[in-house]
């Protein structure tokens, strides 16, 4: 038994932030039905320039396993009261259009609430349902450009870069998923549902934790420090004989280990490197005086080295390197998934493990309207089942 099973959510929302909130209850079992426009279904279906074997794009098969499909015009009056009747038997709506866009649908919070009191509902959207930002449009992108995060992310001097990451987005995601299981709680108590108002800009502002700690104490704006940390050095990424490598001596005495593994002892009686605050403000000129030494050794050596010290350090992967990991292997982070077209392709694994509770695989990405024959019998069934009650009652 799953943790969220029991529960139903409607995923009305395409791309990336909605979708993946919705593949995340899933995988701890909840009943996600992906109501999508007929004929193209969620746009991300046709993203991407390619292909395993089927039409459905590989970032759609990433975001949307352990859900069913069925295909809603909910601008057809027919449809629409059909998602409606979906409405009275769900748990969860999760949305992330533009505010504004489900209410001319007719598919509003205030709308559905009237249907189901007991309805949670999370929005979510670029820039949130209220404010001066509300109606811009919404992107990863715009999230991370507006919010701070590419003024601090790349190399000083240089064009800005935004984290390759999508933070903005699967923040988003994440910070609604938190969102909805509070309110699950809450409406244990209540009995009411709520509604629940994400965005990608905020999702980004909630993460820049170091960032704004930074700002907030000097008064000034965080610039970009390539690999580097805000709050400790040497912590970053290095050249080695042969390639880079990241190590992190975080503290005093991680400090202390890595002088004597360099044989660089003398450093530690410079002023400029004494603690942890001033080798932070003399960062650049800290990296100057270590680079000499880490150029003598290898990438492989330089790590065996650090690590037998104590000091955390590693090689740095690429994504075939990492998936193909012993450890990540081990840890289970890549599976198979079988899919009745693409047969049997690789998607990541949870990244949370659960003793008790593990999540699984439930359903593969579905075709679009793949479950609508399977979903309308639930909801007729539901209905005569309705009507036998009421007829046992005596009621007409």
């Amino acid at each position: 038994m799953l943790p969220l099973a029991g529960l139903r959510v409607l995923d009305v929302s395409q791309v990336m932030a909605g979708p993946f909130c919705c593949m995340l209850l899933g995988d701890m079992g909840a009943d996600v039905i992906k109501v999508e426009p007929p004929l193209v279904g969620d746009s991300s279906r046709r993203s991407m320039g390619f292909r395993l074997k089927g039409e459905d794009s590989p970032g759609f098969l990433a975001l949307n396993r352990n859900k069913r499909s069925i295909a809603l015009n909910l601008k057809d009056a027919a449809d629409r009261q059909l998602f409606y009747e979906l409405v009275e038997t769900a748990d969860i709506v999760v949305e992330n259009g533009r505010p504004g866009v489900a209410a001319r649908l007719g598919m509003d919070y205030e709308t559905l609430r009237a249907i189901n009191p007991a309805l949670i509902y999370a929005s979510i959207s670029g820039f949130g349902q209220t404010g001066p930002w509300a109606q811009r449009p919404g992107y990863d992108l715009i999230a991370q450009a507006m919010s701070g995060i590419m003024s601090a992310t790349g190399l000083p001097g240089q064009e800005p870069v935004k984290n390759s990451t999508p933070v903005a987005d699967l923040g988003a995601g994440l910070f609604a998923v938190y969102g909805i299981l509070s309110a699950v709680i809450a409406r244990g108590e209540s009995g009411q549902g709520q509604f629940i108002d994400a965005s990608l800009l905020e999702a980004a502002i909630g993460l820049s934790i170091w960032e704004t700690a930074e700002l907030w104490a000097t008064g000034k704006s965080p610039g970009p420090l390539g690999s580097a940390n805000r709050m400790s050095a040497p912590y970053q990424a290095v050249a080695a004989k042969d390639g880079y490598f990241v190590f992190a001596a975080a503290n005093q005495k991680l400090w202390l280990a890595l002088t004597e593994v360099m044989g660089r002892q003398e450093l530690r009686d410079d002023p400029r490197f004494v603690d942890n605050s001033e080798r932070v403000s003399n960062h650049d000129a800290l990296i100057e005086a270590l680079r000499p030494t880490f150029l003598q050794r290898e990438v492989e050596e330089w790590v065996e080295l650090l690590l037998a010290a104590g000091v955390p350090a590693g090689p740095i992967f690429d994504y075939h390197q990492s998936l193909g990991s012993d450890h990540v292997i081990a840890r289970k982070m890549v599976q198979q998934i079988a899919h009745p077209v693409e047969g049997s392709y690789n998607a990541l694994g949870f990244p949370v493990k659960m003793s008790g509770t593990p999540q699984q695989v439930r359903y593969p990405p579905p075709l679009l309207g793949e479950h609508e024959a399977e979903i309308r019998r639930e909801l007729a069934a539901r209905k005569a089942g309705g009507r036998d009650e009421a007829s046992a009652a005596g009621r007409p």
